[in-house]
């Protein structure tokens, strides 16, 4: 049926300056009863290395993606008629300063979604909280591929005594079973490091590594396929970093690096992946202060906008 300006009571059809800011204007609940795909934030950057800011993430991409709508222009999908989507709040955190305790937390709070039947989707905070979301989703009997979109491999060792940080939950996830790194693709790498123990690290587990000058010289259309002969048939799980973007695009972010992807190029490279298993994914490192235009968080909430879409019809099929 096709709807005119006036929908009733339907969030998506009123002003988009209107009534409280919700991930996409889906409604808000904490009940996760009936729920096919949960939006969720994670307010939480204490495992950054140098520049905070992404515990304000979830709260600025829930008021840009205000500027969402229903159909996509693209692939057609529409999520919110596939599915039933909702905004299930924010992880809660008992003792925030102690990193070990906010990774139970978010493990426990995407325990609650997955028991509930409901397909996790997150915005972040640093990258160190996806090593949490794996410890729900994952176990060493059953591992999980991974789609990655970033600057960096984010497979590197302690960093000032911490294994816990965002350069590391990749490695974590690896070294305890729960990513297969085999089915592991990482896309547009680049930017000088002191060591180098991250990418070789990545390389001698097997994965996948499309640094950014293979990325370009290769093609959005090449890569793509390679990331669906990487992952295979398997489970699946997104993780974009929006630093994997050019910081022209995305300046507001904690550890930019120059010569990156464009937002065009990842807007196909995401619709690219349909078909495949997608189980949950992840918008990370947006870090509003950075960015006061706002623009950062409007790329972070489209790109989470696209998994949506990505997951919506992955459920459906």
């Amino acid at each position: 049926m096709t709807k005119g300006i006036d929908a009733g009571d339907d969030p998506m059809y009123e002003p988009r300056y209107q009534e409280l800011a919700t991930f996409m204007r889906a409604p808000y609940t904490p009940d996760l009863n009936g729920v096919d795909i949960a939006l969720y934030g994670i307010a939480y950057d204490g495992g950054v290395t140098n520049r905070p800011g992404a515990r304000h993430g979830p709260r600025e991409i829930r008021n840009q993606s205000s500027l969402m709508r229903a159909v996509n222009h693209a692939t057609r999908i529409n999520p919110f008629e596939l599915c039933s989507v909702a905004d299930v709040g924010d992880v809660r955190f008992n003792e925030i300063y102690d990193i070990a305790k906010v990774n139970d937390d978010i493990e426990a709070f995407v325990r609650r979604i997955l028991d509930a039947g409901s397909i996790p989707l997150a915005a972040g905070g640093d990258h160190s909280v996806t090593y949490p979301i794996f410890r729900a989703l994952a176990t060493p009997d059953e591992p999980i591929g991974m789609i990655h979109i970033d600057a960096h491999t984010d497979t590197w060792g302690p960093f000032r005594g911490s294994k816990f940080h965002h350069g590391s939950p990749f490695r974590l996830a690896t070294d305890e079973g729960l990513l297969d790194p085999t089915r592991t693709v990482q896309i547009g790498i680049r930017g000088a490091q002191n060591w180098a123990d991250g990418w070789d690290y990545s390389h001698d587990k097997g994965m996948r590594v499309i640094f950014i000058e293979e990325f370009t010289e290769l093609g959005v259309e090449a890569v793509i396929e390679e990331a669906r002969r990487v992952v295979g048939d398997g489970p699946t799980y997104i993780s974009f970093d929006v630093d994997g973007l050019d910081p022209v695009y995305a300046p507001g972010t904690g550890t930019p690096e120059v010569g990156g992807i464009t937002t065009r190029e990842a807007l196909q490279l995401l619709r690219g992946l349909r078909g495949l298993d997608l189980i949950g994914g992840d918008v990370v490192e947006v870090s509003p202060p950075f960015d006061p235009s706002g623009n950062t968080a409007l790329v972070g909430a489209t790109l989470m906008y696209e998994i949506l879409c990505l997951l919506a019809e992955s459920a459906k099929h």
